[in-house]
């Protein structure tokens, strides 16, 4: 192997070649380094030899982490659907504000932490702290990035592995319709009580939802076929026919009480839930179907008691005067995740029923219902306990 040449450069640091071999021309390709002193040029050598000994691309760990984001999000693109490929790539437009234009190689876990702590503080977006669920998004989306890097042999250590999410990040206000609130959908007539029952006891997306036809759905059989969705290109629902990943494209099994709801339901079109002029929806045409059907809702359980009582500096529309809180089609989707889990259906099973890419996805929610439950089932228990030792007292 060629010997390293050192020299000493005009502005007094040294300059090392370290030998990297020959392209694929033949010609010898050399990596240079710098120090202050020759002790610091023969470290940073020593550094760069030992890269090579592991097996690592010494050249490729000068790439900066916006070409590693876009190589990943290429591949990960291919995988997600398209709501969730809008969200890691809001992510790495994040990221790359902060450490786009690193080196790979000299990124470290200290930096990755002060971006997620100050996540924690104030999401850029929003003004607003970020939530704990936006927060966990972002790191999963580091994890990965640099799991990419390593497994291309540029890296051999992961330093987003360890980080740690703040205490104090406010949790995703994500959550299942209460009995009551489920009846609200049911017994309130309005033109998007259709979509919200289907979301809520099918499990459907909004992107599967808005290209939903009848024939998709077969009362006999209690199935709704999931084989197509939506993409918003430039205020434009997009019709694709397949979902962006295989799990996507599912049967979903029904319950009878979704089925007697249907049987009822004029079809005044080949798509199920269409707009107020029986066209097929516009992402602004769903926008004020959502809204419209919130504000029927309010208007029919609000309580508007204290409304002219308010001061307009204090009015705030998400609080006061209303007690309806703002249903998102989420929320309906994550009711049907939740009667799976109360009904005792198996996970696997779940997985399906949802179109979950991913198994854990189907296990984090049962996770978390299974901490929520235990916990009000323990409370009974707490309760009995309770009325127990006051009837012991009462015939003492």
């Amino acid at each position: 192997m060629p010997k390293k040449k050192n020299t000493v450069r005009a502005d007094g640091r040294i300059s090392v070649q370290i030998y990297l071999g020959r392209d694929e021309n033949g010609k010898r390709k050399y990596k240079t380094v710098y120090g202050a002193t020759q002790k610091e040029a023969d470290y940073k050598s020593e550094l760069v030899k030992l890269s090579m000994r592991k097996g690592l691309d010494a050249m490729a760990a000068h790439d900066t982490f916006d070409e590693w984001a876009e190589r990943w999000f290429k591949i990960k693109d291919t995988e997600v659907s398209t709501s969730q490929s809008k969200v890691y790539k809001s992510r790495i437009n994040f990221l790359n504000l902060y450490i786009g234009k690193a080196q790979i190689k000299k990124v470290k876990p200290i930096d990755l932490q002060e971006i997620i702590n100050s996540l924690a503080i104030k999401n850029p977006n929003t003004g607003k702290p970020a939530s704990k669920r936006m927060i966990e998004i972002t790191k999963n989306t580091l994890t990965q990035i640099f799991r990419l890097v390593i497994e291309n042999r540029v890296i051999d250590y992961n330093p987003a592995i360890s980080l740690k999410i703040p205490k104090d990040a406010p949790a995703y206000k994500r959550r299942a319709l209460t009995e009551i609130e489920r009846e609200w959908v049911h017994d309130t007539e309005h033109r998007a009580r259709r979509a919200a029952m289907i979301m809520m006891y099918a499990g459907l997306r909004r992107g599967e939802l808005i290209p939903l036809m009848w024939n998709d759905i077969d009362l006999s059989a209690r199935t709704i076929k999931v084989n197509k969705s939506v993409e918003n290109v430039g205020g434009i629902f997009e019709i694709k026919h397949s979902t962006k990943t295989e799990s996507g494209m599912r049967t979903v099994d029904i319950p009878q009480k979704l089925v007697d709801f249907l049987e009822g339901e004029p079809r005044e079109n080949i798509y199920v839930c269409v707009s107020a002029k029986n066209e097929f929806l516009t992402v602004s045409a769903w926008r004020r179907l959502w809204d419209s059907y919130l504000s029927e809702l309010n208007l029919k359980y609000g309580d508007f008691s204290h409304f002219g009582k308010v001061p307009k500096s204090k009015y705030d529309p998400n609080v006061a005067p209303f007690v309806i809180p703002k249903i998102t089609p989420h929320w309906l989707r994550h009711t049907f995740a939740t009667l799976l889990y109360l009904a005792g259906v198996d996970v696997l099973t779940a997985k399906e029923q949802l179109g979950h890419l991913d198994v854990t996805t189907t296990l984090g929610i049962y996770t978390h219902l299974d901490k929520q439950y235990k916990r009000k089932a323990m409370d009974k228990l707490d309760d009995f306990l309770s009325d127990a030792s006051q009837m012991q007292v009462k015939h003492a």
